[in-house]
């Protein structure tokens, strides 16, 4: 319990206001995510729906996608494309919300390390931005936690008292 503690609980920065500006990119990211990436290959209640998914399930074509990468990817690329999926819709939500945000971070990592190397490095790099863009701000939370202005903050706060 000590060291999901230790995760959830955010760096803050000197000011409230500093939390507060950071928090617009995780908001901003997150909501992208989880209602535009995320849920046209995984099935979440604002999925679109003539994508007709159920939910938590994922589009019928990413499987395939997946399993062209080659490797690993091809052995088991359902499962790998749910991961995928379930990282940029559950894992932008809980980034948006800012709950488990370190974790939230990891998998987004994950996501867009293969999404620019495995899926879009091919296409040039204009094509490889977006998948950078969230890379860089799912490391940037990766460290930092949610701030002041996520669930992560309220649940260590209402814990114990919070010490910087």
């Amino acid at each position: 319990m000590k060291l999901l503690t230790k995760i959830t609980k955010p760096i803050l920065l000197t000011h409230w206001s500093q939390d507060l500006f950071i928090t617009i990119p995780r908001i901003v990211c997150g909501y992208l995510l989880a209602f535009n990436f995320g849920a046209a290959k995984f099935g979440m209640p604002w999925s679109p729906t003539d994508n007709n998914l159920g939910l938590f399930e994922v589009a019928f074509w990413f499987p395939n996608d997946v399993a062209n990468y080659g490797g690993v990817f091809a052995i088991a690329p359902g499962f790998f494309a749910w991961m995928g999926a379930f990282g940029e819709a559950i894992g932008g939500l809980l980034l948006l919300f800012g709950f488990q945000t370190r974790i939230a971070s990891f998998l987004i990592i994950c996501t867009m390390l293969v999404a620019i190397f495995m899926q879009q490095i091919n296409n040039g790099l204009w094509n490889c931005l977006a998948a950078m863009g969230f890379l860089w701000i799912a490391m940037f939370y990766l460290i930092l936690g949610s701030g002041r202005f996520g669930i992560d903050y309220l649940l260590i706060l209402k814990k114990h008292n919070y010490e910087n």
